[in-house]
C-alpha cells in the first residue's frame, strides 16, 4: 500500500456532466464551465452519480493535481446543489410514503436468511471473481469507513453525541492504526489480489456503488440531514452483523488467508453491539431531544435501503447470468508489490 493520505487521480468521465466537471477541475478554481445540471439528467445514472461522487470527494482526500480551493468554489457548489436536488427528488419519487423509523427498524431486526442479498448469494454460490467485484464495489465506502458519519458528531449533543463518539472510536481502531476499519478492508482487498489504494476501483464501480456512498456524503455535509445520516447509520449497523457472518463463511470457503476475511469477522461481534448502541444510545436519545427529526431519520433509513437494494440488484442480476456487474475491469494488485 502507498501513503495513507495519498490522493487518487480524477476518474474517467462517464458522460457530458462528469466530463465537463473533471475538465474544469484540472484548471484553477473559478475557471468553470456551465455547471448548471441539466433538468433532463437522470439522477440515477453513471454520469450524474459520478459527478456527484467527484464533488463530494473534494471534501475527503481530493484528487491528484486538483487545487484544494475547488472544495468551496461557488460554481462547483451550484452544480452539486443541482445534483443533490435531483437525487433527493428521485429518492422521494421512488420511496413514496415512508414508514416510521420504529416500523422500519422492527422489520430490519426480523431474522433473515439473506435471500435476495449479495452476501446470501456469495455464501451459497459465490465465485472468486464475484467476491472480488463485491469488494471493489464496497471499497468506495469502506476505504473511508466512518468518515461520512463523523460529520454527525458536532451536529448532535448530549447522550447521542457521547455514544456516537464511542461508536466512531471503535470504527477508527480504538487508537490502534492497524485496527482502523478502512485499513482492515484494504488488507482484505490485497488478500484477494485487488488494488487497495484509495479510489483505485472508482472507474470499475457501477453508479449504484457510488449512490450508496453519495447518500452518506450528502447527509453528512448538510446539517438539515443529520437525522437522515443517523438513520442511514442505524440501517448499516443493524444489517452488518448477519451479513458479515455470511460473508465470512463465503470467503473462508475459498481458503483465503485470515486477512481476506478479518474485516468481516470483526464486524460479526462488534456490530451486534453497535446496533444496540446506535438504536438506543443515539437514535432514541436524538429523538427525545429533537422529536421533529423523526421524519428525517425515517427518510434516511428508507433512502439507504433504496440505494443498497439498487446495488444488490445490479450485482445479482449480473452474476446470475454469469456476467460482470462492473462498469469497467477491476484494478488488480501489482504483482511486484
Amino acid at each position: 500500500m502507498g501513503i495513507a493520505s495519498a490522493r487518487p487521480p480524477l476518474p474517467e468521465p462517464r458522460g457530458p456532466m462528469s466530463e465537463a466537471l473533471t475538465a474544469s477541475l484540472r484548471a484553477e478554481p473559478g475557471q468553470v464551465r456551465d455547471f448548471a445540471a441539466r433538468p433532463y439528467l437522470d439522477a440515477c445514472s453513471e454520469d450524474a452519480q459520478l459527478a456527484l461522487y467527484v464533488c463530494y470527494e473534494l471534501h475527503y482526500r481530493g484528487f491528484r493535481g486538483v487545487d484544494d480551493g475547488w472544495e468551496w468554489d461557488p460554481g462547483l457548489l451550484t452544480l452539486r446543489a443541482s445534483l443533490e436536488r435531483a437525487f433527493v427528488e428521485r429518492l422521494h419519487d421512488e420511496l413514496g410514503s415512508v414508514p416510521s423509523s420504529a416500523e422500519q427498524i422492527g422489520l430490519l431486526l426480523a431474522p433473515s436468511d439473506g435471500e435476495g442479498s449479495a452476501s446470501g448469494y456469495l455464501q451459497d454460490k459465490g465465485q472468486r471473481w464475484q467476491i472480488q467485484e463485491y469488494l471493489a464495489a464496497r471499497s468506495l465506502y469502506h476505504l473511508k469507513e466512518a468518515d461520512p458519519q463523523t460529520w454527525a458528531i458536532p451536529r448532535t449533543h448530549g447522550e447521542a453525541q457521547a455514544v456516537l463518539v464511542a461508536l466512531q472510536y471503535d470504527e477508527y481502531g480504538g487508537g490502534r492504526p492497524e485496527r482502523v476499519h478502512s485499513r482492515l478492508f484494504a488488507d482484505m482487498m490485497a488478500a484477494w489480489d485487488l488494488d487497495a489504494e484509495y479510489g483505485a476501483q472508482v472507474d470499475a464501480a457501477p453508479w449504484e456503488a457510488m449512490a450508496v456512498v453519495n447518500l452518506m456524503s450528502m447527509f453528512g455535509l448538510h446539517r438539515a440531514h443529520r437525522g437522515a445520516l443517523l438513520g442511514q447509520f442505524a440501517r448499516a449497523e443493524i444489517g452488518s452483523s448477519p451479513s458479515s457472518r455470511r460473508l465470512v463463511e463465503a470467503f473462508r470457503r475459498h481458503e483465503v488467508a485470515e486477512a481476506g476475511y478479518l474485516f468481516y469477522s470483526e464486524h460479526v461481534e462488534a456490530d451486534a453491539v453497535h446496533e444496540q448502541l446506535v438504536r438506543r444510545g443515539v437514535l432514541d436519545a436524538l429523538l427525545r431531544e429533537e422529536p421533529d427529526l423523526e421524519s428525517d431519520v425515517a427518510f434516511g433509513l428508507a433512502a439507504s435501503g433504496f440505494t443498497e437494494a439498487a446495488l444488490a440488484a445490479r450485482l445479482l442480476d449480473s452474476w446470475q447470468v454469469g456476467v460482470s456487474a462492473m462498469h469497467e475491469s477491476l484494478r488488480v494488485k501489482d504483482p511486484v508489490a
